[in-house]
């Protein structure tokens, strides 16, 4: 092995607030805010998400080739539908509807960012 995973960082317009969605959603607390980056993660730090600001953002688009993703992120939750209610309240919006009650949903956060919702296919 060369090395393990660390850190997930995500560029954005406004890390502070993009760090409060994501905070609430994996209930993670800030590990440190400079006002440039936000990191949030466990004490001691296994794996964090860090947030960095880009003064010229320009959002993906799902789907679209001309747009790339960036990245994503897969959250496992128990239920669809609970989950689904909680990120949208928080501020996300649902990008690919399922009636499923297992599987995946993708949504976009505050400023474009596809993740999914999914849970264990069996």
């Amino acid at each position: 092995m060369i090395g393990h995973l660390f850190s997930t960082v995500i560029d954005c317009p406004d890390p502070s607030e993009l760090a409060d969605f994501y905070g609430k959603l994996l209930s993670l607390p800030r590990l440190e805010d400079t006002g440039e980056f936000v990191m949030l993660g466990t004490t001691p730090p296994t794996h964090v998400v860090t947030f960095q600001k880009v003064d010229d953002y320009r959002p993906p688009q799902w789907s679209v080739p001309g747009h790339p993703q960036q990245m994503h992120l897969d959250i496992m939750v128990a239920d669809l539908d609970v989950a689904e209610r909680q990120v949208l309240a928080l501020g996300a919006t649902l990008l690919d509807g399922s009636d499923k009650p297992i599987g995946y949903r993708v949504y976009a956060d505050p400023v474009g960012h596809p993740f999914c919702l999914m849970t264990p296919m069996d």
